[in-house]
């Protein structure tokens, strides 16, 4: 017998990492010792506490069964308690927050539930796959919002068509962004809210890395602008700021009616979390946030080994503020980061992500990641800077 999957799903391409793995393995068979700077996982663990609360919680007789989906009241208020500490915002437990299995699950489900057939989605060009992957599964129409330097990797709303924007149901937003760590003041986020509210759009604004600063900068949430709750809502994550990627714990907050439309779709979709990962993400919230400071002073040495690095090498870039990635645009003669990527793994032996991946606008740019050792992370990069001087 045939099988033939659906149409909205048959138009799906196999993920970029997916398909790297393979890669991977086939060089790692090879006997090549891969660097890998391309995926956004964390490698640094998470505090002590964190762990501690997971594993005492697991040792508890009545924790094994089906938790309350969307998240236990407690997990709830302990995000709700993280917001008005860290944005002084107050969240209605109850309407207003979700518990999510990873934000990716939210972000993804959103589409499900807002977009129907011809509705059209507005896209940061370049983006994380799943705003246009869900977007595409929901049978939407698109439309790219290109992410330029010349305009410090913001969108332009003056330069949407007052017809797509009339049309428009949904727009994505994503700051401190996914992958070029550019940054948006306050004052973006008042446009943003001032233009959705003009034309009746939905803003989903993804903030997973609003808490790994680099500078002193501190970057807002855009449910802190004035009447933001009446149009937008926020996804965020313990994945990057606690690290805990692997535990899979995020929510949704902000507007009550996507809110309970979100809830309403997981519970046919899935159970819960694990209750003592409940228990754990709890602790994580409410407990000492200062050793934050010293995980981004980890990372920020990682960035300025890449910057410096890039810079000698003829990329250019804007030095990030935020996030766990280097953005950089390819030096002459190269044009094809695909090429480049490709040929810069089987030949030296590291792995970074082209900038294609993420949308057209992405094209002659590469997504370094700082999820690595600083030791590994500088033999990478004297790696780079060998393989380049020999094919100048």
């Amino acid at each position: 017998m045939k099988i033939s999957p659906a149409n909205r799903v048959s138009k799906i391409k196999p993920y970029f990492f997916a398909s790297l793995e393979k890669t991977l393995s086939e060089l790692r068979k090879d006997g090549v010792k891969v660097i890998r700077l391309d995926i956004g996982s964390p490698d640094l663990p998470p505090q002590d506490f964190i762990v501690d609360a997971l594993v005492e919680a697991v040792h508890r007789p009545d924790v094994h069964g089906y938790g309350p989906s969307g998240g236990s009241p407690a997990l709830r208020a302990a995000i709700a308690s993280y917001y008005l500490d860290r944005f002084d915002l107050k969240l209605d437990v109850d309407k207003e927050v979700l518990g999510l299995i990873g934000s990716k699950e939210g972000i993804f489900n959103l589409s499900q539930v807002l977009i129907n057939p011809g509705d059209l989605v507005l896209l940061p060009d370049p983006c994380y796959p799943v705003y246009s992957v869900g977007a595409l599964i929901a049978q939407a129409e698109t439309y790219d919002m290109p992410l330029l330097a010349e305009n410090s990797f913001l969108p332009d709303f003056d330069a949407i068509p007052d017809a797509v924007a009339g049309r428009a149901k949904l727009m994505w937003l994503n700051y401190p962004n996914n992958p070029t760590g550019a940054i948006a003041p306050y004052e973006f986020f008042e446009r943003a809210v001032a233009f959705a509210r003009k034309h009746e759009i939905v803003i989903a604004h993804d903030a997973p890395y609003v808490d790994i600063c680099f500078d002193h900068y501190k970057a807002p949430s855009i449910l802190q602008v004035p009447g933001a709750k009446e149009v937008a809502v926020e996804f965020n994550s313990l994945s990057k700021t606690y690290n805990m990627a692997g535990w899979r714990v995020g929510m949704a907050l902000g507007n009550p009616e996507i809110i309970r439309l979100l809830r309403m779709y997981k519970s046919q979709q899935d159970s819960s979390l694990f209750i003592p990962l409940m228990v754990a993400a709890e602790s994580a919230l409410l407990g000492d946030q200062s050793w934050i400071e010293t995980r981004n002073q980890v990372y920020q040495d990682r960035r300025d080994v890449v910057v410096s690095t890039l810079l000698d090498l003829g990329f250019t870039m804007e030095i990030p503020k935020a996030s766990i990635y280097v953005w950089a645009k390819l030096p002459e003669p190269w044009t094809d980061s695909v090429a480049f990527c490709d040929t810069l793994l089987r030949e030296a032996g590291v792995s970074i992500t082209p900038g294609v991946v993420y949308g057209p606008s992405g094209a002659g740019y590469v997504r370094i990641s700082l999820v690595t050792p600083l030791e590994q992370l500088s033999e990478a990069m004297a790696r780079m800077r060998i393989w380049m001087d020999k094919e100048k």
